[in-house]
């Protein structure tokens, strides 16, 4: 960690690495202990925070050891200052030193003044960096920063840095492979005020489009009307009714089917729009409003039908409010009405707005319950099932 206003989400960031299984080595800039405390991050890890190249309880190099056994260095915040280090190749403090001496690949953080990003000597600096390949950058962003100023230079969520971090340890198996997921709720308008929506928080589809883009693939996440951050390197279309998203997955599809390998619909798409949307707000009179109903398009039925013989792979998702075995009848039925090759099903009550779900893999080979996981971890299981299928078809 290096000397920025955005320090504190580097304590979030620990806390996430942490939780996601990592052995974290806390160092401190000279400077970083100005805006969070060591106390905070050993306390947290249970590990002596380094500050020093020459610590008082270290034996032998320091920078030496660290670079040696560290998988993976993550600098955040990074400053304007640690970058020019990097490219200079200065090796005068713990961090830069240990980051010239490790082999292993080294995430940059960037967070500072927007002006600052975008000084001429910084963009040197970056350029530098990137043409020697050994640093990967996570941001800026643009947003507001510490002055109350707009631009690029905030500080990238601990959760996009945390998916960076992943992606360089997961399996490349989907490499080469596009990805088409859909996301979130469709809302249908019946004026500038009111509509007809769903309870989706897009939580599934976000992490399928996550841990597929971590594997590899080029991922196109097309999503409802969400507030969830977009997926570290996923391309992400937004669309609001269903007929937006039906569009938008043809496009990224193709009529051919042959711009995709594998379209994963997540989305919960809305069976019916009103058969009028009006320009202005209906007023409340003393009668009884009665709105007509028509059907949204089945994307995936449509996709299903289209499709000659098993390009690309379909997966879609049944969400019923019924008894293990009604749900399991409703989705061997999508299974087989919708021609696709995997239905997720589960429970209203065990996904929507939930960090996890209890879902059901099933196949015209099987049908597997795979009880209560975090969406993260369904979300790996789903990328496990294609990417059997795909190595099944070559």
């Amino acid at each position: 960690m290096t000397g920025s206003i955005a320090a504190y989400k580097a304590v979030l960031l620990l806390r996430l690495l942490m939780k996601d299984g990592a052995t974290v080595d806390v160092v401190l800039s000279r400077s970083a202990e100005q805006f969070v405390g060591g106390p905070t991050f050993s306390g947290l890890t249970g590990r002596p925070v380094l500050r020093e190249m020459f610590e008082p309880t270290a034996a032998g190099e320091l920078h030496v050891d660290l670079a040696a056994r560290s998988d993976l260095i993550v600098i955040a915040p990074a400053t304007a200052d640690v970058l020019a280090r990097l490219a200079s190749g200065r090796a005068d403090d713990l961090t830069s030193a240990t980051a010239l001496c490790s082999r292993a690949p080294v995430l940059v953080v960037p967070a500072m003044h927007p002006r600052m990003w975008e000084h001429p000597a910084t963009q040197r600096n970056l350029a530098t960096l990137a043409a020697d390949g050994r640093v990967e950058l996570v941001g800026p962003v643009y947003g507001e920063v510490a002055s109350g100023e707009r631009g690029i230079g905030r500080m990238a969520e601990p959760e996009e840095v945390l998916a960076a971090t992943r992606a360089r340890f997961a399996p490349r198996d989907l490499a080469g492979r596009h990805v088409v997921v859909t996301a979130g709720p469709t809302i249908e308008d019946i004026d500038p005020v009111r509509f007809v929506g769903n309870r989706s928080s897009g939580k599934m589809g976000f992490a399928l489009a996550e841990r597929a883009s971590a594997r590899g693939a080029r991922v196109t996440l097309v999503s409802g009307p969400v507030t969830l951050p977009t997926p570290h390197g996923v391309t992400r279309i937004d669309v609001r009714s269903a007929v937006a998203m039906r569009g938008a997955v043809w496009q990224a599809l193709n009529p051919d089917l042959k711009h995709a390998d594998v379209l994963v619909m997540a989305a919960a798409v809305g069976d019916y729009r009103p058969a009028e949307t009006h320009a202005t707000k209906l007023k409340r009179d003393s009668k009884n409003l009665s709105i007509e109903l028509v059907q949204n398009p089945d994307i995936l039925a449509e996709v299903g039908h289209a499709r000659q013989g098993s390009h690309p792979i379909l997966v879609g998702f049944a969400v019923e409010a019924d008894s293990d075995e009604r749900v399991l009848e409703y989705a061997k039925k999508k299974l087989r009405t919708k021609r696709v090759d995997l239905i997720v099903a589960n429970h209203a009550d065990d996904s929507f707005g939930r960090d996890t779900n209890r879902a059901r893999f099933v196949s015209s080979q099987d049908c597997e319950a795979l009880g209560e996981l975090s969406k993260a971890d369904l979300a790996d299981r789903i990328v496990d099932w294609i990417s059997a299928r795909l190595r099944e078809s070559r």
